[in-house]
């Protein structure tokens, strides 16, 4: 019996809803695990509907649709001989959990609910999902009848379980479970399970990263055992930006490494990888700390092996060190892969940018270039769906950009709204970087739109209101400046509809804001 394992992650940039599309990116990953001899698929977490549905998940649609999106996948002869991990909702006993449904040869192995819910800071997954809370315990499932009719099974184990295969054993995790001090991992190690996998929707912050692989190196250095790691990408029509990062690691190394910030909408991960280091490596630290009573895993045993006889020559991934971005880089990355996954989605042409001068707008002008950076160096390596978003944004199929202030020319209008209290340092600063992102740049006078509703006030009221260093009061004064800042908005959002056709061109433009934050 071999004992070398080829084993595949990904990062996917899947969209809440999108069934059609998230059914061809899973299927194009599991071709490509397949192509490069992988026997395991492991993708991330809900990515049949997307993670981003929010309320959706309580509609029994957004179910209907996710075993269609699966029945697809069962029928699929590209799924055929490797272990396929996918992510969904499922209702059982009506109860709705967040699940991961494990498939091979048209046989559904068994589908693992999550047990430890997200429920801070950007995530309400209690809102939607209860948490799997019975350890160990694992109950039939009753699958829909258009399963049936696919796998000729009524009944699936539904529950906390691990996969038994020939030659090792598989277990899962779900993104917050990796988090929890009480891991699942921990006791799945302690009963011999080799391999774990980890199915995040992981969203983009300031070192995260680091966290992510700190925790995955952690995970193996103590038990030991191979971990993947796959994760979302993209916007999936949140405000968040999950960054990707699918990782491998052995024995609390790193052997395979996804890219952070990437326009690939797929991206798979594949390693091989011997059983025997994970037993060895057991064996000599881990040896005096196994625990003789415990609770053991619910096995479901699969006659399948990951591994084959004639692996001998097989060569395995080596430890690798972790490339991690600087924070500048992270800022300047993160918030870019985000506009840009977000603007190829809406349907729109561009972007338009009130430009102060300042710099919190001058930031945002500068991460729209860094966008472009992207977009062109995604087109020079090949990409294809990144070309193809990139003409249907500017609205001619035969364009191609050749170098990021072209792009930015094209998808990229700046605006410096002057008044009468303008400086024309500021001026000068907007018309500059302007010039050096390649933007397509206008100033525009807001003094007779404020006259005018000066003017509307003072006919009603009799009144009209003075800045404070002409003699007016506080009230006054901030009257008059949200006057200003209001005016702004409106013209913004004015041009931003009717600037490409006043140039003849086709399409609107997403207004882009800039925080009024401290700019020092």
């Amino acid at each position: 019996m071999g004992r070398k394992v080829t084993l595949a992650t990904c990062s996917l940039n899947q969209w809440a809803l999108d069934f059609d599309g998230n059914f061809e990116r899973i299927l194009e990953s599991i071709e490509i695990a397949k192509d490069r001899g992988a026997k395991y698929r492991l993708g991330p977490e809900l990515e049949i509907c997307g993670y981003g549905c929010a309320d959706h998940f309580h509609e029994s649609d957004t179910l209907l649709h996710s075993f269609q999106v699966l029945k697809k996948l069962l029928e699929s002869p590209n799924t055929q001989d490797i272990i396929c991990d996918v992510g969904m909702p499922i209702m059982h006993h009506n109860v709705r959990y967040n699940c991961r449904v494990l498939f091979l040869n048209r046989k559904i192995l068994l589908i693992r609910p999550k047990m430890m819910m997200a429920n801070h800071g950007n995530y309400r997954e209690l809102r939607w999902f209860s948490p799997w809370n019975q350890l160990r315990k694992v109950e039939e499932y009753f699958l829909p009848r258009m399963l049936q009719e696919v796998t000729g099974q009524d009944t699936v184990p539904f529950g906390d379980c691990v996969l038994s295969t020939k030659d090792t054993c598989i277990g899962t995790e779900l993104c917050e479970e990796l988090w929890n001090p009480r891991s699942p991992h921990i006791q799945m190690g302690l009963d011999g399970v080799e391999i774990f996998t980890n199915s995040s929707a992981s969203h983009h912050e300031l070192r995260k990263a680091d966290q992510r692989v700190n925790l995955v190196k952690a995970a193996t250095t103590k038990s030991g055992g191979i971990y993947l790691y796959a994760n979302q990408k993209g916007c999936d029509g949140d405000r968040v930006y999950y960054d990707g990062c699918a990782l491998v690691a052995i024995n609390g190394d790193v052997v395979a490494q996804g890219a952070q910030f990437s326009l690939n909408d797929v991206e798979v991960i594949t390693a091989t990888l011997d059983l025997e280091d994970v037993r060895s490596y057991r064996g000599e630290i881990r040896q005096p700390n196994m625990e003789s009573e415990h609770k053991l895993c619910h096995r479901v045993k699969v006659d399948f092996s990951l591994s084959s006889i004639d692996d001998v020559y097989l060569p395995t991934h080596q430890p690798i060190t972790w490339y991690f971005h600087t924070a500048e880089e992270e800022i300047s990355l993160g918030p870019a892969c985000w506009l840009w996954d977000y603007l190829r989605r809406s349907g729109q042409a561009g972007f338009l940018l009130p430009l102060s001068g300042g710099v919190d707008s001058s930031s945002t002008a500068c991460i729209i270039h860094s966008m472009c950076v992207l977009v062109c160096q995604a087109v020079d390596d090949g990409n294809m769906q990144v070309l193809e978003d990139v003409r249907r944004v500017v609205g001619d199929d035969s364009y191609r950009p050749q170098h990021p202030r072209e792009l930015c020319g094209r998808i990229f209008t700046t605006c410096y709204m002057a008044s009468e209290n303008s400086s024309e340092v500021t001026c000068r600063r907007a018309k500059d970087l302007a010039n050096q992102v390649g933007s397509t740049h206008m100033n525009i006078n807001i003094d007779m739109a404020v006259k005018g509703i000066l003017g509307i006030f003072s006919v009603v009221t009799g009144r009209l209101p003075q800045f404070r260093a002409n003699g007016g009061s506080h009230r006054e004064n901030l009257a008059l400046q949200n006057i200003q800042a209001r005016v702004r908005m409106v013209l913004a959002y004015l041009f931003a509809q009717l600037s490409l056709w006043a140039r003849g061109r086709p399409g609107g433009l997403l207004v882009l804001g800039s925080a009024n934050v401290d700019e020092r």
